[in-house]
């Protein structure tokens, strides 16, 4: 019997179809949002302060955004729609063509990677975001690692091995793991080697 095709992953919410001026509003959002975060880091970063910065009404933003957890993916938008693209199409490791072993190791090295390069930012996306896990990319990453993980044959339970690989990359755990336990980052990257060894 033929293989059903699944259907393709679903990108990171993109912004909805929206009249010009409200698609302005959103640049302008987020242009002021990003000369705040350049000027006061991340920790600057609020809706009201924000509106100010972009001279559109306190309203508006809440409006377009909702919390500041949504305001942070956006800022985050153009690096992770790059990254679903490489994993979705690009050459293999990471993207189609190897096999699947080799695709979980390279999309959780490859994620780790991205989580440190955008470490504030990804951090308050997670922490402000009003429903949690199920913002931002999260399911996109959990279906892509489960396809993975159920074709690898070996009869694991492929939903939750890949929420448990994804909780190791967590904003959330990764600050704990650094600030609390005092773990530097060769050490939380060697960690996840050995779980990725375990598992593969």
């Amino acid at each position: 019997m033929n293989r059903r095709k699944p259907p393709p992953l679903p990108l990171i919410d993109q912004p909805p179809a929206e009249r010009a001026d409200a698609a302005r509003n959103r640049q302008r959002l987020v242009e002021a949002a990003l000369r705040i975060v350049a000027t006061h880091g991340v920790a600057g970063l609020a809706l009201d302060e924000v509106a100010r910065e972009a001279g559109v009404g306190v309203g508006t933003a809440y409006r377009r955004f909702g919390d500041v957890g949504a305001l942070a993916y956006a800022l985050l938008e153009e690096h992770e729609v790059r990254f679903q693209e490489a994993f979705l199409a690009g050459p293999p490791p990471l993207g189609p063509g190897a096999p699947p072993d080799e695709r979980i190791r390279a999309f959780v090295i490859a994620l780790l990677d991205l989580q440190e390069e955008q470490w504030d930012l990804r951090l308050l996306a997670v922490k402000k975001a009003a429903l949690g896990y199920a913002s931002g990319p999260y399911p996109t990453y959990h279906l892509h690692l489960t396809r993975l993980i159920e074709d690898l044959g070996r009869g694991l339970d492929a939903p939750y091995v890949a929420s448990v690989l994804l909780a190791l990359l967590t904003p959330n755990v990764l600050d704990h793991q650094r600030r609390v336990l005092a773990l530097d980052p060769e050490r939380i990257r060697h960690g996840i080697e050995t779980v990725l060894a375990g598992l593969l």
